[in-house]
Order: structure tokens, then sequence, then C-alpha cells
């Protein structure tokens, strides 16, 4: 009489439990191996409780206290196993959890970190740097600033070679093309200027070089200096159709040196291209070597000062730099992809595994009511 009582309150609860769950509304499909396991070890102990206990025997049915020490000793072994594996699913779960942490932290990290580097390369291009040789150059133009300065001479020469000079301080023959531009400066002083642009040497393969001579009065001034400017093509001015308009331009882009009297002044150009996203810029390196000129002319002659100067390509070779942007977006945005990918998967699993946790715990909390209204 006792087991059946206790059979139909035991089955009571059973049917409470069931009720609960129904009214919590959550999905039977929620962690289906946790719960179905669960549900198989209080049926295989209901099922123990329903059926006749074959260890006692026919003549110990009517001893009521060794019975119930056999049914307890039963009950109490099911209520321990089914603890110990619910116990174990939760420290597995709770560990789980802690990766899943671990993993989403790594993953914001690494989002960060590609994000960062991304629009570091994206500001930070990376320079490139070709030399492309050649035989000739287009011909520079060498604007000359003179002043009061006069022009004595202006050849073409080969091969490095410069021939001795003859009558210095006198008027030579000259084979230069010169234009002769006269415009406004381009800063706040506008005064007018007069250039003399000269057309640059071009040959680079026999070492063509420009030799000029100047002569100026030195007792006008406190120092003795002729300012020049060097430009991309001479072309570019000769088919300009103002030409003031492009010197100003020039002025503005360019910047201006000078050589000085009683020296020959060496120029040696070399040409660099600069290549960026959207602009195109062109520059010109110089190397200057200054000589100290001998001056051997009659001591009545020195009051003009003499100025020498020579322009040359340095060698045959354009130095191509170009601006590289090293960041790829797509790189970058598959990588976010996965990381949030990552993220979601791991915050659904936190989400499910609390869950679980929770029931696994309401569920525990019924047992133990249960066996005390048992025990009771």
């Amino acid at each position: 009489m006792l087991r059946k009582e206790r059979t139909s309150s035991y089955q009571q609860f059973i049917d409470e439990d069931e009720d609960e769950d129904e009214g919590n509304g959550q999905s039977p499909d929620f962690l289906d191996d946790a719960t179905d396991d669960l549900e198989h070890d209080e049926l295989d102990d209901l099922n123990n409780l329903d059926e006749p206990n074959e260890f006692i025997k026919p003549n110990e049915q009517h001893k009521p206290n060794g019975s119930v020490t056999q049914e307890e000793d039963i009950r109490t072994s099911g209520l321990s196993m089914r603890f110990s594996k619910t116990c174990l699913k939760n420290v597995f779960t709770v560990v789980l959890i802690f990766i899943y942490l671990l993993l989403t932290a790594v993953a914001a990290f690494l989002a960060y970190q590609t994000i960062s580097d991304f629009f570091q390369k994206l500001h930070n291009p990376v320079m490139s740097v070709t030399y492309d040789e050649v035989d000739s150059f287009p011909p520079p133009g060498i604007v000359v600033f003179p002043g009061r300065a006069q022009l004595l001479s202006c050849r073409h020469h080969n091969h490095d070679y410069i021939p001795p000079l003859v009558d210095p301080g006198k008027p030579q023959e000259s084979d230069c093309e010169i234009l002769n531009v006269t415009y406004i400066g381009p800063f706040k002083n506008e005064t007018e200027k007069k250039a003399m642009v000269v057309r640059g040497p071009s040959d680079v393969k026999n070492k063509e070089l420009i030799f000029m001579q100047f002569s100026h009065n030195e007792t006008e001034e406190d120092f003795s200096a002729i300012s020049y400017m060097l430009f991309a093509n001479f072309s570019d001015l000769k088919n300009s159709a103002n030409k003031s308009k492009f010197m100003r331009q020039c002025e503005r882009n360019h910047s201006i040196r000078s050589f000085s009297g009683g020296f020959r002044t060496w120029v040696k150009m070399s040409l660099v291209k600069t290549s960026g996203r959207n602009t195109q810029a062109v520059e010109f390196r110089e190397e200057s070597a200054v000589v100290k000129f001998n001056d051997k002319r009659p001591q009545s002659e020195r009051t003009n000062q003499l100025f020498f100067a020579v322009f040359e390509w340095r060698d045959p070779f354009v130095q191509e730099i170009r601006l590289i942007v090293t960041a790829n977006a797509w790189n970058s945005v598959a990588i976010l992809c996965g990381v949030f990918m990552a993220l979601f998967k791991a915050a659904n699993f936190a989400k499910l595994a609390i869950q679980w946790i929770i029931k696994m715990r309401k569920r525990h909390l019924r047992n133990k009511l249960r066996e005390l209204n048992q025990m009771t």
C-alpha cells in the first residue's frame, strides 16, 4: 500500500514538472541531448518504482521494513547518478562559456587591429622607386634673371669638355636658343621681372652641356650673384600662348637658386617624377660644384665681375617614385566578416547555455522538493 501511494505521488510531481515546462514556453528542441538524457533517467527511475522488486523474495514481501529499505536504496542510487550527470554537464557548459568568451575577446581584438592597420596603410602609402635609362631628355628650360648683368656667350659642348677661354670678359658667339620674357612676380611685391630662358641640354648619351658667361659691374652692389631657375620642358614655354602667366606659375612652383661671380658653377641635373593617387609632379634635383676663376685680365679690365655657369645632366636615368597604397579593402572586409560571425555564434551559444543552466537548476530544485515530499 505504501509503495502504491509513493508511486502515485511521484507520478503527480512528474506531471506537474511537465506542466511547468510547457508553461515556460521554451522550445522542445532546446539542447535536446541534455534534456533527453535527463527525461530518460527520470522515466527509468519511475519504472523502477512501478515494477515489483525482483530482489525481494516472496516470503519477504510481507515484511514492510525490508521492502521500504530496498526501495530507498534504489531511489537514492538513481538520484545520485542523475545528479552526477547533471553536475558534470553544468561544469562542462561553464567551461565552454569561458572558452567562447576568450575567443570573443580575441576576435574583438583582431577586428580592432585589422581596422587600425587598414587606416594606417591608407594614410601612409609605400614609396616605390624605379630607374629608367634614357638616351635623351626633353630639353629643360633654364631661366636666368641677369638683372644688369650682360650675357657674353652661351654655347653647347659635348663629352664634358669646355675649351679654354679666349678673351674672357668680351662678347663672343652663341649657339643657344633663348627667349626673353617679362612678367609680374607671383608674390606680394608684384615687381616686374625680366627673365632670359635658355633651351637646356638634351643629349645625355653624349654628355651634352651648356656653358654660359656673364659680365656684371660689381661696384654697384654689395653682393654679386645671378639667380636662375629650372623647369621641365622648354617646349612648354615656347608653345604657350601666355608666356607671362606660364612664368608666374613656374616661379610659384619651383625654387630659385644662384651662382656667384668669380667662380665657375657646374650644375648637374637629375629628373625625378613622383606619381601619387591623382597627381603627378616633376622635380629637378641639382648637384653643384664651384671652382674659382683665375682672372688673367689686365688690372684695368677687372672692374667687371665675370660669372660662369655650366648645366649638364648627371646621368641617363629618370627616377620615378610611385606612392602605392598597400591597404586592401577586400581582405579587411573578409576578416571582419569572419570576426563578426564568430562573435554572433559565441553570443548565441552563450545565450543558449545560460538558458540551459537555468532550466537544469530549476529541474534540480524540483527534484529536491520531490524527495522532501516523498520523505514526509
